[in-house]
């Protein structure tokens, strides 16, 4: 049976979208029908959308009442615009990529029933609400008219209150309209008082009607005709309540412009008590409630809320919940009066119940909690028993809740609701704004944290010190403590590698205490942070783990965790996770470089020589300095190796350039000199067949330059060499009179021509001498315009005789050093020989 009806037409302009919602949410509001606001906005807003919008047309409401529900119909005049169904009734295609039938699907979600009706002249979309079984214990907030005359003898205000009831009639309810303005009520114009679209809501409604006019919105499109035709301006509000008996009912306030002025002038005078329901308005909200001025700071001044609260309705305990940004979560900011285990930043859904009673987003008052297991879950073992929640809203849309709580069921009732909502009406807009500068010094401070770890991370290439900058940026900026578990590789477990606690006497006792358990999971669904039990009840408080990904793979896991009584907070999480991005990658690369370093390590050793053999009678000694960091082997080459029958080969050349072109090149050359001199080929056609070899590689060749040789240890001391010099810095030998002359002649260098006519030359170390033979990295030392060159090296070994072939090597690699201030930019290598010279009496 339909026992009220409320109709109302909005033009096809995008505002009206937002008309439509307010309509049906006051209209329904009015009815006592909280419990189905929310989902009746969703779906009128989504019908009209597709009506003014995409169909271009006017919209018209219709919202009808019945005792167990409502039903609400919208209807353009587009009949021709088929609607995506398979039949009717039948739910839409549920196709995510079309702009058309959502307000369907939604209807197919959310509504009991719906359907479509079509006309010639219209389409009308229509769904119907069954109104929710109510928990028992349980009751939505709202006033309560009382029976009789309301106190207005403490304001100087005359003030005509008209009553609207179920039925939508209009009577003059405590003093009688022409008692006040000379005229019955029914003489009214403006808006019809039965047009709740048209009503703005009030901004909080008290325990009296004074301080309910005080707050109220007043509308001047209202007006009283006389008899004489004359029209008197007055001015309307309006308040959504319910009467002693539960119904629903409105209440419209007409006063006359001077008392409306009168009403919402501030008055500062002095008070005892200067709480929201005294006389005494003050310019800031919170400071009327409070008591003094709203802090700066977020969490002072949400604890003296809760304070205040707790302190107003003389409860025995208080909380405040802030929301999440996208209003599906509470988060618990400040307590009162409840034990410790009731952590900071604890979440909550804003819809707590079964059905939308249990919703955050509208005040309610539960008289026993332990009829509604779960109703309020921050009060679970808590031993409180009644409790009364109201939302804080800012411009319609949920910031928060405010509760208080007692152990005693039953008791608080709807005045004290109002009166908690009042408050929370008049502190909504400072903790709002105050939160929002928390966000902003977080998101800044954020940006800051993020911008210098990146540059720490991006600063080493070292796997260790990669782990140290991640759980130092992480401690205590973020967590208590924390540990890095890495994985090897897929099949391999993973490896706790670093553990860090803000009391370094804790280090190792934590880190025992973690190698006990089993490593978390390497999943990263869902993603982002997820909780870690086994480490929550081993060491006590919070815990969560983030997965390190990088290049698609995990390899790793950052633990982190919190004492006991306080959780994390979103935004530190969310601040984690891009750290733990930031660190993944940069543990990764370090992997990654440790192994192209292991890989080059390896390859540039394998071109070395193995070692040096001992020559009977001869000493020597071989110095290598590759260029470039992390080389170990560049253009530059030495080696000495047997032949046969007592001969030694030996060999020391520069390939053109350094890196890994000219290190191939090297490599080529040194296995290719000791492969063509043990096959006993001499001196001019190993180079020959070298060259060969060299101009064989095609774009790939570089020249060389190379001084190869035999040496012959002789049976009386002293030695014999037959030495080829192909385009390389002359050998030099130093007498043991400090004599020093080139031990050998110019010769084409490898690699650029096919015919090469080289020859060898022959040489006798006698006892005492010592032949140096160096690359051009020695010789072409620079400083600025200065070089070494072939005379500093002479005046160099002048100073070296009676040394040993180690000596003289060494000397000569200090004064290269010290010749310039730069590091060499150009590879190095020395060869020494020495004769020893014979002892007397042996």
């Amino acid at each position: 049976m339909i026992t009220a009806r409320a109709a109302a037409s909005f033009e096809p302009v995008g505002r009206s979208v937002a008309a439509a919602r307010a309509f049906v949410r006051d209209t329904l509001q009015g009815w006592g029908f909280a419990d189905v606001v929310d989902d009746a906005v969703v779906l009128t807003s989504e019908l009209v959308t597709n009506a003014v919008v995409h169909a271009g047309t006017r919209a018209e409401v219709l919202c009808l009442r019945s005792e167990d529900g409502v039903r609400v119909e919208v209807a353009d005049r587009y009949p021709e615009r088929e609607l995506p169904l398979q039949h009717p009734g039948a739910r839409p295609y549920a196709d995510p990529d079309r702009e058309s039938g959502r307000g369907l699907m939604l209807c197919a979600a959310l509504a009991t029933r719906w359907g479509v009706e079509y006309t010639p002249t219209h389409k009308q979309v229509w769904f119907r609400l069954d109104l929710p079984d109510r928990p028992v214990g349980t009751r939505s907030a709202g006033p309560v008219v009382p029976d009789g005359m309301l106190p207005l003898a403490d304001t100087r205000v005359r003030v005509a209150v008209l009553q609207i009831d179920a039925d939508d009639h209009v009577s003059a309810w405590n003093e009688d309209a022409e008692h006040i303005f000379g005229h019955p009520a029914e003489k009214a114009l403006g808006r019809p008082v039965t047009d709740l679209a048209a009503w703005p809501q009030t901004p909080g409604t008290g325990p009296g009607i004074i301080e309910a006019l005080r707050l109220s919105r007043w509308e001047g499109s209202y007006g009283i005709r006389g008899a004489d035709g004359r029209i008197i301006p007055v001015y309307a509000s309006h308040l959504r309540v319910r009467d002693a008996h539960g119904e629903p009912s409105v209440v419209c306030l007409l006063v006359h412009d001077d008392e409306r002025a009168l009403l919402q002038t501030p008055v500062r005078t002095p008070s005892a008590d200067p709480g929201p329901f005294s006389e005494t308005r003050t310019a800031d909200p919170f400071e009327a409630f409070i008591g003094s001025p709203a802090p700066d700071d977020l969490e002072s001044l949400l604890q003296r809320t809760v304070e205040r609260a707790r302190d107003m309705l003389d409860a025995d305990a208080a909380f405040l919940l802030l929301a999440t940004d996208d209003e599906t979560e509470l988060e618990v900011r400040a307590t009162t009066g409840l034990p410790s285990t009731r952590q900071r930043f604890a979440r909550v859904p804003v819809e707590a119940g079964t059905n939308r009673f249990g919703s955050a987003r509208m005040p309610a008052v539960h008289d026993d909690l332990t009829a509604v297991p779960g109703a309020v879950p921050l009060l679970q073992s808590t031993g409180m028993r009644s409790v009364v929640t109201v939302p804080l809203k800012v411009e319609g849309r949920l910031t928060g809740s405010l509760g208080v709580a007692a152990e005693n069921p039953g008791r608080y009732t709807n005045e004290e609701a109002l009166r908690l909502q009042f408050a929370a009406d008049r502190i909504a807009l400072a903790v709002e704004s105050a939160r929002l500068g928390e966000l902003e010094r977080l998101r800044r401070g954020s940006l800051s944290f993020l911008v210098e770890a990146s540059d720490l991370l991006a600063g080493t290439l070292d796997r260790d010190q990669t782990l140290a900058l991640m759980a130092q940026m992480t401690v205590p900026t973020l967590a208590t403590w924390c540990a890095v578990w890495t994985i090897a590789d897929q099949s391999s477990e993973p490896h706790l590698s670093y553990v860090l606690h803000e009391d370094e006497e804790r280090i190792d006792g934590l880190k025992a205490l973690l190698r006990r358990l089993s490593p978390p999971e390497r999943t990263v669904d869902p993603p982002g942070a997820r909780p870690w039990p086994d480490a929550s009840r081993a060491v006590g408080g919070e815990s969560v783990v983030l997965p390190l990904t990088a290049r698609n793979r995990v390899i790793g896991m950052l633990t982190l965790g919190n004492p006991s009584g306080e959780q994390f907070r979103q935004e530190i999480l969310e601040l984690a996770e891009d750290l733990s991005r930031r660190a993944a990658l940069a543990l990764d690369n370090a992997r990654l470089y440790s192994e192209r370093m292991a890989i080059s390590r390896s390859l540039q050793r394998s071109l070395l020589p193995p070692g040096s053999p001992a020559i009977p009678g001869i000493e020597v000694e071989v110095i290598y300095r590759a260029a470039g960091e992390g080389n170990e082997v560049g253009g530059d080459f030495y080696d000495v190796f047997p032949i046969r029958d007592g001969a030694y080969g030996f060999a020391i050349g520069d390939v053109c350039g350094t890196g890994p072109e000219a290190a191939a090149v090297t490599g080529l050359a040194r296995h290719a000199l000791r492969l063509l001199a043990r096959e006993g080929l001499g001196g001019p056609a190993v180079l020959e067949r070298l060259n060969a070899a060299i101009l064989d590689e095609g774009a790939r060749s570089r020249f060389l330059t190379l001084l190869y040789g035999e040496l012959h240890p002789q049976p009386d001391g002293g030695a014999l060499m037959k030495v080829v010099c192909a385009g390389h810095p002359l050998p030099l030998r130093l007498r043991p009179d400090g004599q020093v002359s080139p031990a050998a002649e110019p010769q084409p260098l490898l690699g650029v021509m096919e015919d090469l006519d080289l020859y060898e030359e022959t040489l006798t170390l006698d006892p005492g001498d010592v032949l140096l033979c160096v690359t051009d990295g020695v010789t072409e030392r620079r400083e600025g315009t200065r070089m070494l060159g072939d005379d500093g090296l002479s005046d160099v070994l002048t100073t070296c005789t009676g040394l040993t072939a180690g000596a003289v090597a060494s000397r000569v690699l200090r004064a290269v050093e010290r010749f310039a201030a730069e590091p060499a930019s150009d590879d190095m290598a020395i060869l020494a020989f020495r004769v020893p010279e014979q002892r007397t009496g042996e």
